[in-house]
């Protein structure tokens, strides 16, 4: 008795009370998730003389710490310090470009202590926190607001696509989007934004049943009806150039439609002439950006998801090799440290990018369910937590995180299955990537804040 009353009485709430207003479920399902890929990269690596799997855990643990840290840290002060971070992110960009690290026709890495940081995944946060201080300030109501968030984000993205890292760029644009839709920006002006990106894709990649217009024999036979017969193929020549495509042009005309729908000066005309004008413009500019910017990887990774078997031995062997173990995992799979394809290391990067067909492999369609259901989970908290944050900064934090996983999320498992184009985006938490885990629970930790530093509230 006497030994009990001179212990110190241990005050546990004490020491819980900093974090009691997290979301617990928010928290520990990435945990398990980053358990799990562990796992899962042990799975594939299993007869190599690696231990990436460990890393995975290692770095995993330190971006808990930093979560947690964060989380009892007040979000609000990040709105004072938007500008520097701002700053920074475009500062490690620039660095990376004059003295990174190259590998892989892409030079995207600083050398920091032994270790290769990659500055475009911290820039994701960068980006977030910057458009989630202007949109507090002003909502995307207008469009002067959303230009000017646009013009705010060109510069760190153009940084990133110069590397050149075309899938982090493509993350960028699904922040901005998402960001930009959650602070009351007209549905329709979204589409506009993205349309141009469409046109390009419809008159640079000839997809089936769209053919490319030849204008030289469209124009030859109209000027000979109009009788101007003298006028040959020849000084029609610089129109090969100018490529177009039926899908192309009947998108543009409804993005015409749009513009004159959504767009303040709709009466005169000028909005669906600007917008169809626009995606024409853009489609020319996919064009050319296709036979003269892009790298020929870069092209493969954007064409090879439509047919792979094109070049099976090249650019599509990774999706094929990837189809064919999701496939042979059937409903329950082959069991953990089963799966052939996996463990005879027919699928390459399956430890990074195509982590999900071990998953499919060795678990099957039940294994890839349960993943899906556990990062659909983590997604609907992060709504939560912006739906229920006491002010508009708070909010656009959470939105931009959700924003960001969402995207990685469809994407990453779309190319293991063949559904979109192989970007080589990461899958959160599983993928193994130190750069990518350390961000993704550094956004974790900031919206941990976000609902640590809000009103009481009821859980579902």
């Amino acid at each position: 008795m006497l030994l009990k009353r001179s212990l110190p009485k241990v005050r546990w709430k004490s020491w819980v009370k900093p974090w009691q207003q997290i979301d617990w479920l928010l928290f520990c399902l990435p945990v398990a998730v980053s358990i799990f890929g562990g796992i899962m990269i042990l799975s594939t690596e299993l007869k190599q003389p690696v231990t990436d799997w460990w890393w995975h855990w290692l770095v995993a643990g330190i971006g808990v710490f930093i979560a947690l840290f964060l989380s009892r840290i007040r979000y609000e002060n990040l709105l004072q310090w938007h500008w520097i971070t701002y700053g920074l992110t475009n500062f490690s960009l620039i660095a990376v470009m004059l003295a990174g690290t190259s590998a892989k026709g892409a030079q995207r890495w600083i050398s920091v202590a032994g270790f290769n940081v990659q500055p475009s995944e911290f820039a994701k946060i960068g980006i977030i926190i910057t458009l989630a201080a202007l949109l507090h300030k002003r909502t995307a109501s207008s469009l002067d607001n959303v230009f000017r968030a646009l013009a705010i984000t060109a510069v760190p993205w153009g940084l990133v696509f110069l590397q050149p890292d075309l899938a982090t760029s493509l993350v960028f644009g699904a922040i901005v989007l998402g960001m930009l839709y959650w602070a009351n920006a007209n549905p329709g002006w979204l589409i506009l934004l993205i349309s141009p990106v469409i046109s390009a894709i419809l008159f640079s990649i000839y997809w089936p049943l769209s053919e490319p217009i030849d204008l030289t024999k469209v124009l030859a036979v109209g000027l000979g009806f109009l009788g101007f017969k003298e006028i040959g193929f020849a000084s029609l020549g610089f129109l090969k150039e100018i490529a177009v495509t039926p899908l192309g042009i009947l998108w543009a005309f409804a993005m015409a439609f749009v513009g004159w729908l959504t767009l303040t000066w709709r009466r005169s005309g000028l909005a669906a002439i600007g917008a169809w004008t626009l995606n024409i413009l853009g489609g020319e500019l996919g064009v050319f950006a296709w036979n003269h910017v892009l790298k020929e990887y870069q092209k493969d990774r954007l064409t090879v998801f439509i047919n792979p078997d094109h070049d099976p031995l090249g650019a599509g062997y990774h999706l094929i090799q990837s189809r064919i173990a999701i496939g042979a995992g059937e409903i329950w799979g082959w069991g953990l440290f089963k799966g052939p394809m996996t463990q005879l290391n027919f699928v390459p990067e399956q430890h990074t990018d195509f982590i999900f067909s071990a998953v499919g492999e060795e678990f099957g369609f039940v294994g890839c369910l349960v993943v899906l259901f556990v990062f659909c989970l983590i997604c609907f908290r992060l709504l939560h937590v912006a739906q229920t944050a006491k002010d508009n900064f708070g909010s656009l934090l959470a939105i931009g995180v959700l924003s960001m996983i969402v995207f990685q999320l469809i994407v990453n498992v779309g190319m293991t299955v063949g559904l979109a184009p192989v970007a080589g985006i990461p899958l959160p938490w599983m993928s193994y990537g130190r750069s990518a885990m350390l961000t993704n629970f550094i956004a974790l930790g900031i919206v941990e804040s976000v609902a640590n530093f809000r009103q009481k509230q009821k859980y579902y």
